[in-house]
């Protein structure tokens, strides 16, 4: 099968696959003519994720990620529509709202459901398809592997939840998707570093994480969602076409990528340990 120009797989041989899932800006013209703006559009994006994890290259993970946006299809979300929180507001698989709750689309413009299943097979369905396809490539060489799912979100969402998010908001399915020693081990890090710490809070690991983790199978799956102050100078609360998305500054983000090389160094000595 031919990759897809907007699907970007780095191959590495080491036995940690990073899914980068939401950074992706690019939205078909068939569609963000039909948005409110194209600012909304982009609104939630995970920004700048890509590059504040470029290092993984230099361990030689696999990494996986899409270029489209999500508000074009989530590729995180469970694609039969149940909800990953049920009880809390979410957004769906093809989004009709900002997390803020700003319709994305113009009256009368959003997707049907043929529209997204059309979306799904085109989108969703190769992500997917190609994280698999790259576990199975890197199981042939490891008997162990984590699955780390990077994620980033505005530190104030009143919509989603209440007061200000924790910096390492760490998931991993209530427990169910990874062995409980690397989630301590990746706790434990994220806490060294003196940044508010929490795991399976708010987000306990999306779509991504919950069908890939099988620790039985050998699979270990950690979603780490960041909030963005952690690594921008992020304007708290409410933010506009003026003042987001802030800038990527290296030096400001310098600290953290120096905790998160920690955490993905810590995930492959877990999965290189002999058992």
């Amino acid at each position: 099968m031919t990759q897809p120009d907007w699907l970007q797989v780095r191959r590495g041989q080491a036995p940690l696959l990073v899914s980068i899932p939401h950074t992706g800006t690019e939205i078909p013209d068939g569609i963000e003519g039909r948005l409110v703006s194209p600012w909304l559009g982009r609104k939630d994006a995970d920004w700048w994720i890509e590059t504040l994890y470029d290092f993984a290259a230099d361990l030689d993970a696999t990494i996986v990620r899409t270029a489209i946006s999500r508000t074009v299809i989530d590729v995180n979300r469970d694609p039969s529509g149940v909800s990953l929180y049920p009880g809390q507001a979410t957004t769906e698989l093809c989004p009709s709202t900002t997390f803020d709750g700003e319709p994305l689309y113009r009256e009368g413009q959003a997707p049907d459901a043929e529209e997204i299943a059309a979306r799904r097979s085109r989108y969703f369905d190769p992500y997917h398809q190609t994280l698999r396809a790259e576990l199975a490539r890197l199981g042939q060489r490891h008997g162990t592997l984590v699955v780390y799912d990077c994620h980033s979100i505005r530190s104030i969402i009143p919509r989603l939840f209440e007061g200000t998010l924790p910096v390492f908001n760490i998931g991993t399915n209530s427990g169910r998707s990874c062995d409980p020693a690397l989630a301590a081990t990746v706790e434990a890090l994220c806490r060294s570093s003196g940044r508010e710490t929490i795991v399976n809070g708010r987000f306990k690991g999306g779509y991504i994480t919950r069908s890939l983790g099988e620790p039985p199978k050998g699979v270990h799956a950690v979603q780490m969602e960041l909030a963005c102050r952690g690594y921008v100078d992020e304007p708290l609360g409410p933010v506009s076409e003026i003042n987001w998305p802030t800038p990527f500054d290296a030096s400001y983000a310098a600290p953290i990528r120096a905790t998160l090389r920690g955490i993905l160094e810590a995930c492959l000595a877990f999965a290189r340990a002999p058992r």
